[in-house]
């Protein structure tokens, strides 16, 4: 019976342990998502103003 006991309590701290992590790694999964999000946000207005970073031809780069 104590081996039982044991085993549940090494179970049920493994259990908890697993959980702390998954909700860490949910947490920084959110965080990157928002990110990402805005990152394309960003990239999507500036393909709107045409200031998209392409040099074409004999363009010269917007530093000259």
């Amino acid at each position: 019976m104590q081996h039982l006991e044991e085993q549940i309590a090494h179970l049920t701290r493994t259990v908890e342990d697993l959980n702390t992590i998954v909700t860490r790694q949910q947490d920084e999964i959110d965080n990157l998502t928002r990110r990402v999000e805005v990152l394309m946000r960003r990239e999507g207005e500036r393909a709107q103003e045409g200031s998209g970073g392409i040099i074409l031809g004999d363009e010269r780069p917007p530093h000259y």
